[in-house]
């Protein structure tokens, strides 16, 4: 059976189309907000949704994401409401899922324990930013046991060999980091974009999505002339910081990634 995220993909490709990846941090500003911004997001054109699970300590995560987290984390939130969250957004929509963290908060979870859950609340796929195909092994045998697919970022410093460990971990989609360095919006795409999306095709046949620093019309535009889909997640959890405190806080987002591929596709 296709799984979800991979079926997303094949119902674009005829058309030519791209995905739309937006990335939220869940629990900010609260999860009630998460609830509702889901949904909206896939009514704005997103075709898969990448929940980031707040941590205390995101090395990989510039500043905007950073105090995501930061709001996030001063609910006292655990793993276990963030799963049930995703219950809740699953009355509302059936857009694929991926669960996005660093291993600690899921160590503390338990592996197993988390896998499970995930995949009964309706995850559809997990990356974990800080663990490699070198040291996952046990991490992707059990996300396979549960049907989930586990998505691995390639770096533009990834040497070919490397990157084909890394793709043979992967399912769903390849996720390459446009740059070096950690999130956030960016006045154009790094030049590595182009010779980094030729060493993983030449690798796989999977989908790549393109993410980190992508925040316009235009760059979503770029990267989907090279790419099958783009991720941009500093730039729309910034509206969520902007308009926190509103009571439309999901359409403003949602007018925002609006904007954002309505642009990309004129």
């Amino acid at each position: 059976m296709v799984r979800a995220i991979a079926r997303t993909f094949e119902q674009l490709k005829p058309h030519g189309g791209k995905a739309f990846i937006p990335f939220i941090t869940a629990g900010d500003p609260d999860l009630e907000a998460t609830i509702r911004l889901v949904p909206e997001l896939e009514r704005a054109g997103a075709h898969i949704v990448e929940l980031g699970i707040p941590f205390s300590d995101p090395v990989a995560d510039g500043p905007t994401i950073q105090r995501s987290s930061e709001r996030a984390l001063r609910h006292g939130y655990r793993l276990a409401d963030y799963l049930e969250a995703v219950k809740t957004i699953r009355r509302e929509t059936g857009i694929p899922l991926v669960l996005f963290s660093y291993f600690n908060p899921i160590l503390q979870y338990g592996l197993e324990n988390l896998a499970r859950d995930a995949a009964a609340a309706g995850i559809d796929g997990v990356l974990v930013i800080d663990v490699t195909p070198e040291e996952g092994s046990e991490y992707c045998a059990c996300l396979a046991r549960y049907e989930l697919d586990p998505i691995f970022l390639v770096a533009p410093t990834s040497s070919a060999e490397r990157i084909g460990r890394i793709v043979e971990c992967c399912r769903g989609f390849v996720y390459v980091v446009s740059r070096t360095g950690v999130t956030g919006a960016q006045e154009s795409l790094s030049d590595a974009v182009l010779p980094t999306l030729g060493r993983v095709r030449a690798r796989t046949d999977l989908p790549i999505a393109v993410g980190f620093g992508i925040s316009r019309p235009d760059q979503v535009r770029a990267v989907w002339k090279v790419a099958d889909g783009a991720v941009v997640g500093s730039a729309i959890v910034a509206q969520v910081e902007k308009h926190g405190s509103a009571h439309d806080l999901p359409s403003r987002v949602g007018a925002f990634c609006r904007w954002l591929i309505g642009g990309a596709s004129g």
